[in-house]
């Protein structure tokens, strides 16, 4: 539960604008796209206008989120459009990150903005830019946090803010497998499911709606995997060759770094890719528990990684090839000290 002073010195920051920049992180996920959809929508009940930013050009995936929530998006990859003028809006909501890092080139587009600026998240790793926070780590998603808003702002989770939500959960969640399930969780996604979410379709959208790219880069990360350290780490890769050859693009990259951990013996994974579009190379990392991988992607990157204990991610400059064998060596290391 998060504290009620603040929720309320949140809410009494947010409730009195008129024009709200929404904002998520780069290559936006589930719950990202989710958390901020249901923020639309429920802005749109309080008569407050948002638009949404993006990094990169919207999620083929996810494109049902943006048509049945008439998500008035841009995207921001090719330079800021001349009809979105940052300075129009009196307020900016950060959802599901609080790092520059994953906000590229947001900070240099602010420069001089008058506006509060807010951030709502569920992640360890925070950076002390934003006016005012909402962050509670052991939510298992934004989404979770964004339901207990509108519980005390009286928003009724009517059935298209239930689904966003419902999509921010179970997609954060692994579809309630993964150990930030809490039974708060459950009992939220009965609520969610008594508003009116169809779950089947929910499924589909979001755990079976892949392109067969996808698919393509997938055998090429399996490809590359090596299992070390007794079997305890995996490491995969992808390079912009990869990409080339399956027809990929950065968005199919989403969970490649969790398929090792079907391995028994695996503790550790680690997913390293380039990006078609060149810039710093992305390293992702899971943990059955032993290793706290937050902490270790802050150590490694200077302090310009992090995120959850078992899941976290940092990028790094530098061939694919060094890269792989620093983060291999590191992290059997570590393994070691957590023998």
């Amino acid at each position: 539960m998060i504290n009620e002073d603040g929720m309320l010195n949140f809410l009494s920051v947010l409730k009195n604008k008129r024009r709200v920049l929404l904002v998520t992180h780069a290559r936006p996920d589930g719950d990202a796209l989710g958390t901020t959809a249901a923020v639309s929508l429920a802005l749109r009940k309080k008569n407050i206008q948002s638009r949404v930013l993006l990094f990169n050009p919207r999620p083929e995936k996810y494109a049902f989120v943006f048509e049945e929530c008439r998500l008035d998006s841009f995207d921001i990859s090719k330079g800021l459009p001349a009809d979105a003028d940052i300075h129009s809006f009196d307020a900016l909501l950060v959802m599901d990150t609080g790092t520059w890092s994953q906000l590229p080139g947001l900070k240099e587009i602010l420069a001089g903005f008058r506006g509060p600026k807010l951030v709502l998240d569920h992640h360890l790793t925070q950076e002390d830019w934003a006016d005012v926070k909402l962050v509670d780590t052991k939510a298992a998603a934004a989404g979770e946090i964004v339901a207990e808003l509108f519980d005390a702002w009286g928003v009724e989770l009517d059935q298209d803010i239930a689904t966003m939500l419902y999509l921010a959960i179970s997609t954060d969640t692994g579809w309630f497998q993964f150990s930030n399930t809490r039974p708060q969780t459950l009992r939220l996604a009965a609520r969610l499911m008594e508003a009116g979410v169809d779950t089947e379709r929910i499924y589909r959208l979001a755990f079976q709606n892949e392109r067969p790219q996808r698919l393509a880069l997938m055998a090429l990360a399996l490809q590359s995997m090596e299992l070390l350290a007794e079997n305890r780490l995996a490491v995969i890769s992808v390079g912009k060759a990869d990409f080339q050859r399956a027809g990929a693009d950065g968005a199919d990259t989403e969970n490649l770094i969790n398929l090792p951990l079907q391995v028994g013996s695996v503790e550790v994974s680690v997913f390293i890719s380039e990006l078609p579009e060149g810039g710093p190379l992305r390293v992702s990392l899971r943990s059955k528990g032993g290793v706290d991988v937050a902490a270790f992607a802050h150590r490694f990157s200077n302090g310009n990684g992090g995120g959850h204990a078992r899941a976290a991610g940092l990028k790094v400059s530098g061939s694919l090839t060094d890269t792989r064998a620093r983060l291999t060596a590191a992290l059997i290391a570590e393994l070691g000290r957590a023998k």
